[in-house]
């Protein structure tokens, strides 16, 4: 993914609206019909049918209904998670939020980001880093003055401005109708903290007050659990609804970012995250680590 969104004359192609395109592109599939078809009963063009799969255009609920009919899709589960979707694709299109006084500071994060302020839930598997959601001030200052490739600072804007971006992201998880927080943390990334022991009793501290929040459940996959396909990269399962209902997936590798929206890809990540947190250390046992390891500072 690009640190801009695909644009095609005046359209824009969201992540959302991609992952909503692909599913109304295999339900159509799936019917054995064909775009015309779906243009017809719309009474719109088969450019338009187009533009809908492809994410580039905001999907009308009455014309996701009339698909649905079409394509015998009459479960109201799944019509409802198309609906669903469709509305928070419309609204980030045209919402305003924190995140677009921080455009420099968050770079290739924005969308990330924008998603992130309307998901229900996210599970995050991080091997190398303490999540974003759950850094202290210091923990991102020392990352940031550890970085030792200035093209990233760059990319990532300013220091302190990056600081305040991450602290405002982190708001999220104390809102009225609070984010879901699930974070699979490798063991290593307790032990390898930038700045040394200082941070550390900071970060581990906040780690250990942070679990305490209903909405945050917080894991450790220890050493003792051997390697697995996960140590290459990070990954964040974004739901919207019910886990498993319309996922995106994000994946940060060096210098890049990746999204996966739906289809196999999207299921073998969330398969990889189960396999994850099954052969983790449990909350209690997570954070009776936590507090092992601040003792030892």
């Amino acid at each position: 993914m690009t640190p801009r969104q695909p644009q095609q004359g005046n359209s824009t192609s969201s992540v959302l609206g991609r992952r909503l395109g692909s599913e109304l592109l295999r339900i159509r599939t799936a019917a054995g019909l064909t775009q015309p078809q779906a243009a017809k009963v719309l009474s719109a063009s088969t450019a338009k049918i187009a533009k809908m799969e492809g994410g580039w255009v905001p999907v009308r609920d009455p014309d996701i209904r009339a698909l649905c009919d079409l394509y015998g899709v009459h479960d109201p589960g799944a019509v409802g998670g198309l609906l669903e979707l469709a509305r928070i694709d419309r609204e980030r299109r045209k919402a305003k939020g924190w995140w677009d006084d921080y455009r420099s500071a968050l770079g290739v994060m924005h969308e990330y980001v924008t998603l992130e302020h309307a998901a229900r839930t996210i599970r995050t598997w991080q091997p190398a880093f303490i999540p974003g959601l759950l850094q202290t001030p210091d923990y991102v200052r020392r990352l940031r003055q550890g970085d030792p490739t200035p093209t990233m600072a760059r990319r990532q804007g300013p220091d302190e401005e990056f600081v305040t971006a991450r602290l405002a992201r982190q708001q999220r998880l104390h809102d009225d109708r609070p984010l879901h927080l699930h974070a699979v943390i490798y063991e290593a990334a307790l032990r390898n903290f930038p700045g040394g022991a200082e941070t550390a009793r900071g970060q581990l501290d906040h780690l250990s007050t942070m679990t305490e929040l209903p909405n945050v459940s917080l894991q450790v996959y220890p050493f003792s659990s051997g390697p697995h396909l996960g140590l290459n990269s990070s990954l964040n399962i974004i739901s919207f609804a019910e886990p498993g209902a319309m996922d995106v997936v994000y994946s940060e590798v060096p210098f890049t970012q990746l999204w996966i929206e739906g289809g196999e890809g999207t299921a073998a990540h969330v398969e990889l995250f189960q396999y994850i947190a099954e052969r983790s250390l449990d909350e209690r046992q997570s954070a009776l680590l936590l507090h092992s390891l601040r003792k030892e500072l």
